[in-house]
């Protein structure tokens, strides 16, 4: 299976991290003076700056066992002491040791002493071995109190000439000539998110040997949406299931804008009937669960409809396509912008009718409207 750059140019060790100096003495002192009881490290920092590639590379270079959980897909106390509550305190069977890893703690539910967060504390009291957790928002209110028992690590936005750096070693590697403006404005574009300029590369470089700017011209056209673009080369193009999940994590748009995206691609990525049947089976289980996170309020589904969305479509293909395919805008989104004041307009009549009928506007508009349009009967 090939691996997307981002995951094949992670660092293995400390020495291929990129940038970061400081944050790299705050971790290792930290780790040489931890012990049971110690508080845990809370990462925060703008996305695509190395906050889990950090504790990744020390473990894959220590020969630790590296055990990482998403809090947004474990977010209830049952949940979090199912997956870590033992193994805080059990000794591994084959690495010489352990390290944790706790991303994205701000997607905790549940109130400071009964939910997640709570779980959490007890978690970080008790744990045999070092935690880092990471947030988005490490002052999100609901995290007062766990914040008390961490140590806050900052990561700031990589330098562009790091980045090209590392845009020159991988393009080196796979053996691709290319201009160095092309690698300055992938660095300058990225806005010091190191992923975010691995992945542009990796999309122009597609099925190509030279790159010059005239390539550019793809990611200046959807500069406007960069951040769904990545995520859509990922979940189409990566053969990992943790990939496609990880994918959409930093990304701007709700779970319910992403699918009618994925929706609108498949068959631009996919040529393959039967992949384009399996990716569809994939979407139509995920909107299975869709529908009933909208009708039951169950948000707790909403876990399941995006495991199908990123993993199933991800797993829909035989092997990666390597072209570049340009993915577009979707129509039903485009659709619902333009009728969006004439749908406004009909609700607020529906909402009158069921006042002076006595009965809701899901009857009104299946009862009554088609008689209405019939008779050109305006309401």
């Amino acid at each position: 299976m090939s691996a997307m750059w981002a995951q094949k140019y992670a660092p293995k060790s400390l020495d291929e991290f990129v940038n970061q100096k400081e944050v790299v003495k705050i971790f290792l002192d930290w780790i040489k003076r931890w012990q049971p009881g110690a508080k845990p490290l809370l990462f925060h920092g703008p996305p695509g700056t190395g906050k889990t590639a950090l504790v990744y590379a020390y473990a894959k270079e220590k020969k630790l066992e590296f055990v990482e959980m998403n809090a947004s897909d474990f977010r209830t106390r049952a949940e979090i002491e199912k997956v870590f509550g033992q193994s805080v305190q059990q000794a591994p069977l084959f690495a010489k040791g352990k390290i944790f890893l706790i991303d994205e703690i701000d997607g905790l539910a549940g109130k400071e002493d009964v939910g997640g967060v709570g779980a959490i504390i007890e978690i970080v009291k008790k744990s045999m071995y070092p935690i880092v957790l990471i947030a988005n928002n490490p002052y999100d209110p609901k995290l007062r109190t766990l914040r008390q028992y961490c140590q806050l690590v900052l990561f700031r936005k990589i330098h562009t000439s790091d980045i090209r750096k590392r845009l020159a070693e991988i393009c080196k590697n796979e053996k691709i000539k290319v201009e160095q403006e092309v690698l300055e404005q992938i660095a300058k574009n990225s806005d010091g998110d190191l992923r975010s300029a691995i992945n542009d590369l990796e999309s122009i470089c597609c099925g190509k040997k030279q790159i010059t700017l005239k390539d550019l011209e793809v990611l200046a056209a959807r500069a406007r949406e960069a951040d769904i673009f990545s995520v859509l080369g990922i979940l189409f193009k990566s053969e990992s299931v943790r990939q496609a999940k990880g994918a959409i994590a930093n990304l701007d748009k709700d779970p319910e804008e992403l699918f009618w995206w994925i929706e609108n691609n498949i068959t631009r990525e996919f040529t393959d009937p039967e992949e384009i049947a399996n990716a569809f089976d994939a979407l139509s289980k995920a909107d299975l669960f869709r529908r009933r996170v909208i009708s039951r309020q169950n948000w707790r589904l909403m876990a399941y409809m995006i495991d199908l969305m990123t993993a199933g479509i991800a797993l829909a293909k035989k092997s990666t396509y390597k072209k570049f395919t340009k993915y577009t805008y979707p129509e039903i989104l485009r659709i619902l912008g333009s009728t969006k004041t004439e749908r406004k307009d009909e609700k607020e009549k529906l909402l009158e009718l069921s006042k002076q009928l006595h009965c809701s506007t899901a009857k009104i508009r299946k009862h009554f409207l088609p008689f209405f349009r019939i008779a050109k009967i305006k309401f």
